[in-house]
């Protein structure tokens, strides 16, 4: 049986809501992008730098961002649940399970934080 250790919420079922929200709000932002680049052909750094520079832009990418962080959380835990078994891996199963999902954690988390850093500046 796999423990619920790393498990974002310990529901399925929010699991489920979790990844479909943070699909449809990463979906939101790849079309705002798309749009803005679309109605901006011959789009110049400056331009660029000043949609970026608006705070509801700032804000809609930081969702972005965590939407991006939850849904690649959500999506690795059932992974390595699914997959990181007993059987395939024998004993060792738990500890490789762990690692793998701390490393990613982590990772996602060090992702997460350089994102924050060039969207404020800080």
């Amino acid at each position: 049986m796999v423990t619920n250790v790393t498990n974002f919420s310990r529901s399925g079922l929010y699991d489920w809501m979790v990844q479909r929200v943070s699909a449809v709000v990463l979906a939101a932002y790849f079309l705002f992008l798309l749009g803005y680049l679309i109605a901006n052909p011959g789009l110049t750094h400056a331009e660029w730098h000043a949609l970026f520079s608006q705070n509801w832009v700032r804000i809609f990418s930081l969702l972005a961002l965590l939407a991006i962080a939850v849904h690649a959380w959500v999506g690795m835990w059932t992974i390595t649940t699914d997959y990181l078994t007993h059987m395939a891996l024998g004993r060792w199963a738990t500890g490789v399970r762990f690692l793998v999902q701390a490393l990613c954690g982590m990772l996602m988390f060090v992702l997460f934080v350089w994102g924050v850093q060039i969207l404020w500046g800080i």
